[in-house]
């Protein structure tokens, strides 16, 4: 058996050979190139200052209506515990006719805790307190029938939700039939045409409505919830994250289908995605959580002022990545 040759010394630098480079491409273009300014919401979008996140919405956005908005609902230091363990602190917000509000900021600053008080939805975990107030339209909801008031103030939860036992048709009729609002075959066929066709899905399902609402695409099964949402005749509709399990087709269907609702409804929205935030909103609260104080209100104001001139540097770090 043949010995082993000792290895070879390391060479020295000298002594590496390199080979030739690699070619070095170049782009030649025979004239200037064309520069294209980014798209502004309603031709108007004000200009970002440094630092802070300008971006300009692709959505078709309907002019607003001119005047003050009515005031649907509002918060009046409205305060939030679990247990022993404070989620909300005296937060003050409005729910405006025709806008939608986002709820923006960090994980465990209580926005979607916020949200589910807004329908009492919170009072279901056995270990949750509310102080602070909530109206609806000057009323007070903790003295409105419960049913009543859900069915006014709607919920769409971050997962879709569809009834799987039922086919799509049912799952947009079960919720008027049970409230009372259809009476009769001909007059649930038409109030289902309507909700699916607001919700932007008769077109895709109109063919197959004894599927199962379970059969269809995330982005499809999130529609169909809004369309069960809107049989009920709300006033306001929650949304809490509806976009987050969704591909961004899906998503943008969601938003502009959230845009083309505000012509009828209120809609609050909490959503962890900022460029969403800026496209889909027209009121945005930024809120945060420290050592010292649970979920509460660092800003509030106009998207275009929180996104392009934001008065505080913990909203301006938040939006623009650098916190949270």
């Amino acid at each position: 058996m043949d010995s082993l040759s000792p290895p070879e010394p390391p060479r020295s630098e000298q002594d590496v050979v390199l080979g030739p480079p690699p070619p070095v491409r170049r782009i030649v273009i025979d004239r200037d190139p064309t520069v294209v300014a980014p798209p502004a919401a309603n031709g108007n979008a004000p200009q970002a200052r440094a630092g802070a996140l300008g971006l300009a919405s692709s959505l078709r956005r309907p002019e607003p209506s001119p005047g003050p908005k009515v005031e649907r609902m509002r918060t009046e230091s409205v305060s939030i515990a679990y247990g022993e363990k404070p989620a909300v602190s005296g937060v003050t917000l409005p729910v405006r006719q025709g806008e939608v509000l986002a709820l923006i900021g960090p994980s465990g600053c209580g926005k979607t805790t916020l949200l589910r008080s807004l329908n009492r939805l919170v009072e279901i975990t056995p270990t949750a307190t509310r102080s602070g107030r909530i109206t609806l339209d000057g009323e007070d909801i903790d003295r409105m029938e419960v049913t009543a008031l859900r069915r006014r103030v709607s919920m769409v939860f971050q997962q879709p939700n569809p009834f799987p036992t039922m086919s799509i048709y049912d799952n947009v009729a079960a919720a008027a039939r049970f409230n009372g609002v259809v009476r009769g075959r001909s007059q649930t066929d038409d109030l289902v045409e309507s909700c699916l066709t607001r919700a932007a899905l008769w077109s895709e399902v109109k063919d197959t409505l004894g599927k199962s609402g379970a059969s269809l695409s995330g982005g499809q099964q999130q529609r169909l919830c809004i369309a069960r949402a809107l049989a009920v005749n709300p006033e306001v509709i929650l949304m809490d994250e509806p976009c987050s399990a969704l591909d961004p087709l899906a998503t943008l269907q969601i938003e502009q289908l959230a845009r083309e609702l505000t012509e009828q409804y209120s809609i609050v929205i909490v959503t962890h995605n900022m460029q969403q935030a800026a496209r889909v909103s027209d009121e945005t609260i930024f809120m945060s959580v420290d050592e010292e104080r649970a979920g509460y209100v660092v800003e509030t104001g106009s998207t275009a002022e929180i996104f392009t001139n934001p008065k505080n540097t913990i909203t301006e770090d938040y939006i623009t990545g650098r916190f949270g």
